[in-house]
């Protein structure tokens, strides 16, 4: 059973960062297709990006340059750098996992969530 746990969420300032991290546990990284997507109060959820099990990576276009994701198979976590963070980005951040082919932001194909981690930036 694929279990997700993210961890490093807080508040920061405006301009400043954080580092999410997802440890996945029931199956290997590489054996899924992971993603990180956020979701702030009254808002759709909405995709950051995503890695293949080959690794390939995909971000959606808002979020390059500033969000960084990196899988690390030998620790078995998805991370995601963020940096110059605004208020806007506050909202809770999820990883997210499927099995199977495909691998987009189509956040209904994932079949397993973390419970998430609150981000919230101050002005």
């Amino acid at each position: 059973q694929v279990q997700l746990e993210e961890s490093g969420g807080g508040s920061v300032q405006s301009g400043g960062s954080l580092r999410l991290s997802c440890a996945v546990s029931g199956v290997s990284v590489t054996s899924l297709c992971l993603g990180w997507f956020r979701q702030a109060p009254g808002q759709e959820r909405e995709g950051i990006a995503v890695i293949s099990r080959s690794g390939d990576l995909t971000y959606n276009h808002a979020f390059e340059g500033r969000f960084v994701v990196s899988r690390d198979h030998a620790k078995s976590t998805l991370d995601l750098q963020m940096a110059a963070l605004n208020p806007a980005d506050s909202a809770m951040y999820y990883c997210a996992g499927k099995l199977g082919f495909g691998c987009d932001f189509y956040a209904n194909a994932f079949s397993a969530w973390g419970q998430g981690t609150q981000v919230t930036v101050s002005s």
